[in-house]
């Protein structure tokens, strides 16, 4: 496997290979006098070898890139292009000398983790055309572990730069640029500016001129700055009529969509909800707005998702014959029934997102759509009871989520082999009933649970993509498990595995050294018996276990020191044996939920647990525990300071882009605790509001240590059923 520190090492060589073959041809060309003067050389030959100091010394050597690229460029005269787009800089700064690099027509910096301010003598490279200094909106190798790059103050620097015409600062702080705006609006040639999530100050009424000069621009994207109606709309109408692709997402839009959209005639693609990396919560109002945007003439990509919009869906978005893309998704429509003719036009439509629009969908049977999908969204809306049959007419979907939508029928037998290219079910929270076929399913992100599927568990083949996700709780399959030996292999990853709460029986295949990339594994709520497999230990990426409510036998196995990014493990209600592990508290120091309740445990309580201080619930009751309470449980931080504690354990796992067509569809888990609170099993997804200890029912004896009282943030403390003395 190639590290970040190889592949950095390797786009860096292929730059200087690319370079030496150009000035090769320049230097030994004997049509023409050679160009390349020996300084030339020399500067590619010390930055060829810092380079390869650099590969020799491994990942450690990220931390000197500051003089990894070294003043030596400067010898390059006739460099016109320097791109270190996906390279990681580990928070360097921009080198000051860059803005020397006079014949410089691009510069890409991109995604590439450098951090403090954006030099300003960027702006002496007059004869720039593209500049990159963000992160960039579709790699987010870096998007959560960097510190934006920041503007000093104004960015007058940038209104040298006359030749621009693609700038990204998407991700990069510029909150002190209140002269942004203007700056912008007066670089002649600009055609694409993309400053997401930059922290923009809102503009200023004297900064609306009548005389801007960017009337060649045609892709703008503003989206999660939190830019107020106000300051946007005035000066987006005066910037420019000839936008093909604008993305206001994630600000403060409030009113109905002014009518001034009209006359950008040529927009095809606008968002005014999410984009691919963020979720809007803009506030327009009304159900005009879909009226007003119909009338944009050329609009192929349109996402209002997630505002206030109410009352009926117009039908009048039926006459936009040339939507690709439509996402109304997370808007109140108050229930609407909408009929196969609201889509009788939409020819070209590729992607169709309703989600949370709470429709009723009521198309006749045998009803055949004019368009061919590439993604399905029909999260709770009303689809049921009957399967939808017209959705097997979509051969090419890739992306189809029907969870929640009131389905409650069998599913049809056409289902498994009717969609080659899909990669992505979520059909959970319905009443789907059936088994499945003796073949294997070949499908990458599958979402099944509550459900009514029983059966053998079937035979999945993951595509050879990076990773998976296969949930299948909550229905009533049987049988053993053995068949999940065979989902992964050298080319695909598994990152989450749920087979909870079914009739699932036998002994856990020990195979899991093949699920290093897991990071969640539940097969809670079965009938597993037998030990645990010593290969759960292989998972070392693993941050959620649960097997409780099994009848798992024997010790811990030992090889689970090695799960040293787990969360949440609970094992509790089954018969295992044995003292508690000490390497729990010593390996284990990420914990925030541990449930060893219901089992065989004995012995005393190891002081090492004492180290869990991000700890919210301990349960260890119900077992034949002795001794004493240790008094360093007062070291659980969590639950003596108040901080601020993760209100759910949310594993983030993969984000599946089906297309160009429509945005990401991330995958998440949120783990679920059970915990018994008043006498009641409750189930707690919200972590942080619930710290607690129980280790009632145990055999304890001694004191109850005066130290407890200092876990001030403590809600539920059980030491009921004990053998106490003392005070």
């Amino acid at each position: 496997m190639i590290t970040m520190s190889s592949m950095t090492s390797h786009k860096l060589v292929l730059f200087f290979a690319i370079s030496c073959l150009l000035l090769r041809k320049k230097c030994t060309d004997a049509s023409v006098r050679p160009l390349c003067k020996e300084s030339e050389r020399k500067a590619l030959l010390e930055f060829k070898h810092n380079l390869q100091a650099m590969d020799s010394s491994g990942h450690d050597a990220l931390s000197s890139w500051k003089s990894t690229i070294s003043p030596s460029l400067l010898k390059l005269h006739h460099l016109t292009s320097l791109n270190f787009i996906g390279n990681d800089f580990n928070g360097s700064l921009i080198r000051e000398f860059f803005g020397s690099l006079k014949n410089l027509k691009l510069l890409d910096l991109s995604n590439a983790n450098f951090g403090g301010p954006i030099p300003s003598q960027l702006g002496n490279l007059s004869m720039l055309e593209t500049l990159g200094l963000g992160g960039n909106s579709i790699d987010m190798t870096f998007r959560h572990n960097f510190k934006k790059m920041f503007s000093i103050g104004k960015l007058e620097w940038l209104s040298h730069l006359s030749r621009l015409k693609r700038v990204y600062l998407s991700f990069t702080n510029l909150s002190n640029a209140n002269d942004w705006s203007q700056v912008i609006s007066h670089l002649p040639f600009l055609e694409e500016l993309f400053m997401t999530d930059c922290d923009l100050p809102s503009i200023s009424s004297s900064s609306h001129s009548s005389a801007n000069s960017s009337t060649s621009l045609t892709h703008l994207d503003l989206s999660a700055n939190n830019l107020p109606s106000s300051a946007i709309y005035p000066w987006l109408f005066n910037v420019s009529r000839n936008l093909l692709h604008l993305n206001l997402s994630s600000n403060q839009l409030k009113g109905p969509i002014p009518k001034a959209f009209r006359n950008m005639n040529a927009i095809k693609d606008l968002y005014l909800s999410d984009n691919l990396l963020t979720l809007a919560e803009n506030q327009v109002r009304g159900d005009s707005v879909l009226s007003e945007i119909v009338k944009i003439p050329y609009i192929t990509n349109l996402d209002l998702g997630y505002n206030l919009l109410n009352g009926s869906i117009s039908k009048s978005i039926g006459q936009v014959s040339t939507l690709q893309v439509l996402r109304p998704v997370g808007n109140s429509f108050n229930g609407d029934v909408i009929s196969e003719a609201y889509f009788s036009n939409f020819t070209y439509l590729r992607g169709l997102d309703l989600s949370y629009t709470y429709l009723t969908l009521e198309f006749n049977s045998g009803w055949i759509p004019p368009f061919k999908l590439f993604q399905i969204g029909l999260c709770s809306c009303k689809l049921g009871p009957r399967f939808p049959d017209w959705i097997r007419t979509q051969m090419y979907v890739q992306i189809l989520d029907i969870s929640a939508s009131g389905i409650s029928d069998s599913l049809p037998y056409w289902f498994w082999d009717s969609f080659p290219v899909l990669e992505y079910i979520n059909m959970s929270f319905n009443q789907i009933s059936g088994t499945f076929p003796d073949n294997s399913i070949r499908i990458n992100y599958l979402d099944l649970s509550s459900n009514n599927f029983s059966g053998p568990l079937p035979h999945f083949s993951l595509d050879s993509m990076d990773m998976g996700t296969i949930n299948l709780s909550k229905n009533k399959f049987t049988g053993p498990i053995s068949p999940i030996c065979n989902i992964t292999h050298k080319e695909v990853s598994l990152e989450l595995l749920d087979l909870s709460n079914n009739q699932f029986s036998g002994v856990v295949p020990d195979c899991f050294q093949s699920f290093r990339s897991l990071t969640a594994l539940n097969l809670g709520d079965n009938s597993f018996s037998g030990s645990l497999p010593s290969s759960l230990g292989s998972l070392t990426s693993l941050e959620m276990l649960s097997l409780r409510a099994n009848k798992f036998s024997g010790e811990l196995p030992s090889s689970l020191r090695n799960c040293t990014r787990l969360k949440f493990l609970d094992l509790s209600d089954n018969e295992l044996s044995g003292e508690i592990p000490m390497w729990i508290g010593q390996r284990l120091s990420s914990l925030i939920f541990l449930s060893l309740q219901r089992n065989q445990f004995r012995g005393r309580i190891p002081h090492q647990l004492c180290g869990l201080k991000y700890l919210q619930i301990l349960d260890l009751s119900v077992n034949k525990i002795s001794d004493t309470i240790p008094p360093c449980l007062n070291n659980f931080t969590s639950m003596a300071e108040k901080v601020s504690l993760d209100r759910r354990i949310e594993h983030h796992l993969s984000e599946v882009v089906s297309s160009k067509w429509f945005a990401q569809v991330q995958v998440r888990y949120v783990d679920e605790a059970l915990f018994t609170w008043k006498g009641t099993k409750q189930n707690y997804p919200q972590l942080g509001l619930l710290l607690a200890i129980d280790l009632s029912c145990n055999k304890l004896t001694g004191d109850i240590p005066e130290e407890l009282s200092s876990l001030q943030e403590l809600v539920a403390l059980n030491l009921s059923r004990k053998f106490f003395t003392g005070k």
